[in-house]
């Protein structure tokens, strides 16, 4: 009898250490997983953003997201190269770089992450921010250099009683191809019949002067060096460096100045389509500031390393929601709810295999 009872509670014993066994075992497969980081390149305009989700996105998960901001057409020309695992871009993919990109490793989506405004800075002693009044048309007339001095009367005339000065202006652009140039130009296409036929809406055009700046930074950085200039960048850009940003008169006729809250009313009542490629320059609503875009980060269907893929789903979920509470203290806005419901489904299309990678 005693031997009885002596051999079931050694089969009991050496069951649990079997399993006790197990269970170390795939704890310690577990501690030993190698975390994949990702990399990325594309554009400066989401750079200060991307900056603060991925160092919390790297102690939150312990993933590394390594991101250049090498400007939009450089992110397309990496993404489409295969040289990242996602780009990124506040321009909209021409035709023909959709056709390479495909072509290369099959199709490519452009996922939302944010949206932001293009603030119109100027460097001008008498004026402080925020005191400069401006129309689409007066700026499209001065970057086409149509208006070459501050005084001149098509400015002094919406800022009546502003100490002008005579003073050149120094045109201050982008040298790289920018996403925030796209969005700029393509304003100011809409503005100027003169600016669209002459110039039209690309990442890189052919500027009619003057000075040339690599990237947001580059830009900011001449702008803030040279008095009498006037320059864009991001918003972020624009307060880091304490620059004065100019009120831009919308559709409606009201100057507004770029912020948060005016460039998110720039999507109100916007129908936005199911692949998110879409311009909301010169909106309707009458609180908007006019010259603000969406910003994609590019990433193929098509995944062809499923741990590495599934790293990537992982973070793109996480930056169309949690990441967002970040985006108002770095002045830009949340995504509008329709726009989360879009990203979410094409985040939904990203699989390994024909098997999608979202919650594997």
């Amino acid at each position: 009898m005693d031997n009885k009872f002596n051999k079931k509670w050694l089969m009991v014993i050496t069951c649990l250490m079997l399993l006790a066994s197990s269970v170390l075992c795939a704890c310690s497969n577990k501690s030993t997983t190698t975390v994949v980081p990702l990399n990325g390149a594309g554009g400066t305009f989401p750079a200060p953003l991307y900056s603060k989700w991925f160092a919390e996105y790297a102690t939150l998960t312990g993933v590394q997201v390594n991101y250049s901001a090498v400007g939009s057409g450089a992110g397309i020309t990496a993404i489409t190269n295969g040289t990242v695992d996602f780009g990124a871009s506040d321009a909209i993919m021409t035709s023909a770089q959709v056709s390479e990109a495909e072509a290369a490793h099959g199709p490519i989506l452009a996922i939302p992450t944010t949206m932001g405004a293009v603030a119109v800075t100027y460097n001008l002693p008498s004026l402080g921010n925020g005191q400069l009044k401006l129309t689409g048309t007066v700026l499209a007339n001065i970057f086409l250099k149509n208006i070459t001095y501050w005084d001149d009367p098509a400015i002094s005339s919406l800022n009546p009683g502003a100490d002008l000065p005579h003073t050149a202006i120094a045109v201050v652009h982008r040298s790289d191809s920018s996403g925030t140039t796209y969005i700029f130009t393509n304003y100011l296409s809409q503005m100027s019949q003169q600016w669209s036929n002459q110039v039209g809406t690309a990442t890189s055009v052919n500027w009619p002067g003057d000075i040339g700046g690599v990237g947001s930074a580059g830009v900011a950085g001449q702008v803030g060096q040279l008095t009498g200039s006037i320059g864009y960048v991001e918003l972020a850009y624009a307060v880091q460096n304490n620059m004065a940003v100019a009120l831009m008169q919308n559709s409606s006729g009201n100057y507004i100045a770029p912020s948060v809250a005016s460039a998110s009313a720039a999507a109100d009542g916007v129908t936005l389509p199911a692949n998110m490629l879409i311009m909301i320059t010169n909106s309707r609503n009458p609180n908007a500031y006019p010259i603000v875009g969406f910003t994609w980060i590019l990433a193929y269907v098509n995944q062809t390393d499923k741990v590495k893929g599934q790293e990537l789903v992982n973070m793109l979920w996480w930056a169309i929601h949690d990441a967002q509470q970040y985006n108002n203290a770095l002045t830009y806005p949340t995504l509008p709810a329709t726009a989360v419901t879009l990203a979410e489904n094409e985040i939904k299309q990203i699989s390994f295999h024909g098997q999608s990678l979202l919650n594997q």
